[in-house]
């Protein structure tokens, strides 16, 4: 028998899929339109809300954050990386990726959040979920500017919607896990006491989680962060634009300093988003301070002695 009768008959599959976008667009115009205003609208009202103030402003105001939030490490760190930033004078394309990073992110986890709380409360959830969401984070990343371009023509929004769906996944993951690995006897515990099922969710199992889901939020933020410098590809601009021309040009000083400046965004969203977890932060530690304070009620400590 000949290797030409052994041979399998190819599978169109690229063509099947070529086939289902064109169909996307072609007859949901109406809905990439909508979707694709909402976003850039988003994104660039985002983006003139972090140009509004001049570049020392809104250092002072992010170090503010970090400070309340995770240490005065974390707020000298702030001031000195974005300080180069600047005067590498890359500041505005360094707001332009910080604006699709957040709306990226937000879209996440958005959407990433309730389907791993769903994917936690029933398996046949998780069963189906579990497949898609291997294939999105396996995907190569350059693959989702494909059809991006076809619905969303080139810009921000094709980038921002690549970037929710490659950065979705350990967000579901996580979540869902955390929720699973909420003890049991505390579940019951609620139940035991008629807790409606809904103030289970919201009372004991995502407090809980939250460690669990925060991570997952930091992923997202970072993977997200990652595919924005990739979008520049698309015309996203920012940061990634930058490295772009730079690769383009064989110029090793632009690429670099584009490289640093996503460092930098880089390092505080991932200390900002992990603080919000569980780091010690000024404001946990007055709350904290706040509490051990105030007064034991006398019922309380009578109980306690006894």
């Amino acid at each position: 028998m000949s290797d030409a009768a052994m041979k399998l008959p190819r599978v169109p599959v690229g063509e099947w899929f070529d086939g289902l976008v064109s169909w996307c667009t072609d007859n949901l115009a109406w809905l990439f339109d909508g979707i694709g205003s909402a976003i850039e609208a988003a994104v660039d009202g985002l983006t003139d809300v972090l140009t509004v103030l001049p570049p020392l402003g809104l250092t002072l105001v992010l170090a503010v954050i970090a400070l309340v939030l995770s240490g005065w490490r974390l707020a000298l760190f702030t001031v000195l990386g974005f300080a180069l930033v600047d005067s590498m004078e890359l500041w505005e394309p360094a707001m332009d990726s910080l604006a699709l990073v957040l709306v990226s992110a937000l879209v996440s986890t958005v959407v990433a959040i309730p389907i791993g709380i769903a994917a936690a409360r029933s398996d046949m959830v998780s069963r189906i979920v579990r497949p898609v969401l291997d294939f999105m984070q396996t995907m190569p990343a350059f693959v989702y500017l494909i059809p991006a371009i076809f619905f969303f023509s080139i810009g921000s929004v094709p980038g921002v919607v690549a970037t929710v769906i490659f950065a979705m996944p350990p967000g579901v993951r996580l979540t869902e896990l955390g929720i699973r690995g909420v003890d049991p006897e505390m579940v019951e515990a609620g139940e035991a006491f008629g807790t409606p099922p809904g103030r289970i969710l919201t009372r004991i199992q995502i407090p809980l989680a939250m460690p669990s889901i925060m991570a997952g939020v930091n992923q997202l933020i970072m993977l997200s962060l990652s595919m924005v410098v990739i979008a520049g590809m698309v015309g996203a601009g920012g940061l990634g634009g930058e490295v772009l021309e730079g690769i383009n040009r064989v110029d090793v000083a632009k690429g670099f300093e584009g490289g640093i400046a996503v460092v930098v965004l880089a390092i505080y969203l991932d200390r900002l988003t992990g603080a919000l977890g569980d780091g010690p932060g000024m404001l946990r530690a007055l709350f904290s301070r706040r509490r051990a304070a105030e007064p034991v009620p006398v019922a309380v400590a009578a109980g306690t002695s006894n």
